[in-house]
């Protein structure tokens, strides 16, 4: 008998030019942020094995342009939902404005408030707040089939709050954005070195490190490591500081590290 997996998660991007992750059970599909172009997320998706007419909403975390670049134009062709915060919706409306475009008056809008749970399909979906410089900034975490996968990047620091959250993941995708000394000696001006580096701007290497070291709980099979600079950082020297802060949890069951590109999507994780 053929077994088939129920649960898909495929990270399409993730990086400062644009994130995009599908979460799908056999009945629903969720885009969790939508930072490429229409384009540029339908070509992955089929690249990798999805079907875009098969989305079901689209989930979005933060109205920053790497997060929500191809919303309008992907929910309108889809004909599907967007979940915001109301905060949220109000920033992305204002930019989309800016742009001189305009929100069709049918397109559908679900409403949740930050740390409010709600259901798509058969996929539970958690929120919660994040500490990132956007309107109301939040991260996800999301159950189907007795499998819990959480996405969560741009962040400062990580929060008690947040560390609760996460506890108990499957698949944790997180944010490993930048190396200290590869940012205070890079090309940025130093007041975009100091937004990034703030409480409010996104997680180090290092930060990271520290939170799997102590009060990650160790039980994801998975943990990827997202978001990662290409200015500000590189590929093994996050994975250096993921590996060694895990230690011994690293097993060929338990915390196998995976690192997310803005380059190429993930091939999708199974569960």
């Amino acid at each position: 008998m053929l077994w088939v997996m129920a649960v898909r998660f495929t990270v399409l991007a993730s990086g400062s030019k644009g994130n995009c992750t599908v979460v799908g059970t056999e009945r629903t599909r969720l885009l969790v942020d939508c930072g490429l172009s229409c384009r540029e997320t339908f070509r992955r998706m089929r690249q990798m094995g999805e079907q875009p007419e098969s989305l079901s909403a689209i989930v979005v975390s933060h109205e920053h342009s790497d997060h929500v670049q191809g919303v309008l134009v992907t929910a309108k062709k889809l004909r599907i939902p967007m979940y915001m915060t109301a905060a949220t919706r109000a920033a992305w409306r204002r930019q989309v404005r800016a742009e001189r475009l305009e929100v069709p008056p049918d397109m559908r809008h679900e409403s949740f408030e930050a740390g409010a749970s709600f259901q798509i399909g058969d996929i539970a979906v958690s929120s919660f707040t994040i500490p990132h410089d956007a309107a109301d900034p939040v991260g996800f975490t999301f159950r189907a089939e007795g499998v819990k996968m959480g996405i969560v990047t741009d962040l400062g620091y990580m929060p008690a709050s947040v560390r609760h959250h996460v506890r108990g993941c499957d698949v944790l995708m997180i944010e490993s954005n930048h190396d200290l000394e590869m940012l205070r000696t890079g090309p940025y001006p130093w007041a975009v070195k100091q937004r990034v580096m703030s409480r409010v701007g996104h997680l180090s290497n290092d930060s990271l490190a520290e939170f799997l070291a102590g009060e990650y709980d160790g039980g994801a099979a998975l943990v990827i490591l997202a978001h990662l600079s290409e200015q500000n950082n590189h590929p093994e020297l996050a994975r250096r500081s993921a590996e060694t802060a895990l230690g011994p949890r690293q097993t060929l069951m338990q915390n196998r590290l995976m690192l997310a590109s803005q380059a190429q999507p993930l091939e999708p994780i199974m569960l």
